[in-house]
């Protein structure tokens, strides 16, 4: 049995006899050998995992995905066969991601062309085989013989980050440390909340700087893998040549230093490798998700250092940058048709991070492939109920009529009123509209906010100003105000 692991580590011995095993249950009926079968199975559930936790995030990945393992594939069927700990588990990743898995599978592996669940409660766990290629869900090292292994994500480039006015100060400050040029600050210090994009600025940091400097010694780790093979090291009694290893580096990287702190000894290691790449001239990147003064308990010598090179703070991502995003990521994907009213609701609704944006796009795409049914608002609302909820601020239709009211100069009791008048009627149908796009309440309920009006007259309104904004730019710029003035 073969499973997919994202910190474990074993010897590619185990992990290649591991795949052969997986292969050798395959019916011989490819030009491929079992073993090579075996072994493009794992590296392509590799790259897939890759792919999911950062569409998923780690809690929901760590919880659901990662467990899973491969168990046996039929060559004439194209089966799958895949193992859970538990019934509960094999049920639940079946009823919730089984799509997206095999739409997964189906774009890396062809062959692959159903999945099966199944149980297998204390199944043997053996870390699944990595190939140079492979998109890693987590760094590898070999601290005792002064090696780190580089595991960057291959589509982690800076011709795929998108730059927008969020960004822009930390895209500039990350080419230019990746460049031939000697950077004019070190360290660098990327700075924002989940999911805005500074892993992604830190594997492209690597991927650069690789390409300028190819005999270069690149480092890139997360700050927990960095604690656990210091303490490793030590427990082996190898901690100087883990060290030596360190400031050996042209580039270090750690991601989400603010795990790192509050470790005293830990804390020490990393502020003598810091000093001792700076003062030769080496390049130092961090990101976290907060300041540096607002790290916890931070030796502050250490809160000198981090402080000393250039701190470029991430924004949330605006609207534009949303869209643009999701309208890149299309681009990439031929034969994908998204509406624009779709492009435009996702950007205006899940807006806490990029990576629920990118996943919400990913689960809405794989749906409409695996299932035919083309992608509309309808279907977005639908198949992405759960990150919409968890999104949208709770703005109130009450709220919705107050602004419109004020937009337009009319007193709030028109809202229910039964005139038909259009400088009455119209305004009244935009906050239908807009009561319908920005809070979960079914048609029903919002025509019973406004004076009990039937479903069909909500529905109506909802189209007829989804139409005009198409055709009348002045109603356009309308809507798009009270948007703002909305989500502000």
């Amino acid at each position: 049995m073969l499973v997919a692991q994202g910190s474990d580590e074993v010897g590619a011995k185990h992990a290649i006899e591991a795949a052969i095993n997986l292969g050798a249950d395959m019916a011989p009926q490819t030009a491929e050998s079992e073993e090579e079968v075996g072994i493009r199975l794992a590296d392509t559930w590799h790259m897939i995992c890759g792919g999911l936790r950062r569409d998923l995030g780690a809690q929901i990945f760590g919880q659901w995905i990662k467990p899973i393992a491969l168990s046996r594939f039929d060559s004439v069927s194209g089966e799958l066969h895949v193992v859970l700990p538990s019934e509960f588990a094999a049920n639940w990743v079946r009823d919730r991601y089984a799509e997206r898995l095999l739409l997964a599978w189906k774009s890396h592996y062809a062959a692959v062309k159903k999945i099966t669940f199944t149980a297998k409660a204390g199944s043997a766990r053996i870390a699944q085989v990595k190939k140079s290629n492979a998109v890693p869900l987590q760094e590898s090292s070999d601290a005792a013989t002064g090696k780190f292994r580089l595991d960057l994500d291959p589509r982690m480039t800076f011709d795929e980050f998108i730059a927008g006015h969020s960004n822009v100060l930390a895209l500039n400050a990350s080419q230019r440390m990746a460049s031939a040029e000697k950077p004019l600050f070190s360290p660098l210090y990327l700075q924002s909340s989940t999911g805005q994009g500074k892993t992604h600025l830190m594997h492209a940091i690597g991927h650069a700087y690789r390409a300028e400097f190819p005999d270069a010694r690149v480092i890139y780790m997360s700050a927990e893998r960095f604690m656990i093979e210091f303490v490793s090291a030590m427990r082996r009694n190898e901690a100087m040549e883990f060290k030596a290893a360190l400031r050996d580096a042209d580039l270090l990287m750690i991601d989400d230093i603010q795990f790192i702190v509050g470790k005293n000894s830990t804390q020490e290691e990393f502020l003598h490798t810091v000093d001792s790449l700076i003062s030769r001239g080496k390049r130092v990147v961090v990101a976290a998700d907060r300041p540096p003064q607002a790290l916890d308990g931070v030796d502050q010598r250490l809160l000198s250092r981090l402080s000393m090179g250039l701190v470029a703070d991430i924004q949330s991502a605006g609207l534009e940058l949303r869209r643009d995003i999701l309208q890149h990521r299309i681009a990439s994907m031929p034969h994908q048709d998204v509406p624009a009213d779709v492009i435009e609701f996702l950007a205006r609704t899940i807006s806490r991070n990029l990576r629920e944006l990118e996943g919400g796009l990913n689960k809405l795409l794989a749906y409409s492939q695996l299932t035919g049914r083309p992608i509309t608002r309808e279907l977005a609302e639908e198949q992405l109920s759960d990150i919409l909820s968890a999104c949208r601020r709770r703005i109130t239709i009450d709220e919705i009529q107050r602004t419109v009211c004020e937009y337009y100069r009319l007193d709030r009791n028109e809202m229910s009123s039964k005139r038909r008048a259009r400088a009455v009627a119209r305004p009244r149908q935009v906050a239908m509209y807009l009561a319908k796009v920005m809070t979960p309440r079914s048609y029903p309920e919002i025509g019973r906010k406004f004076g009990g009006r039937d479903h069909s007259t909500v529905i109506h309104a909802v189209k007829l100003v989804e139409q005009l904004r198409g055709e009348d730019t002045e109603m356009d710029n309308d809507v798009r105000m009270l948007l703002r003035q909305l989500e502000s």
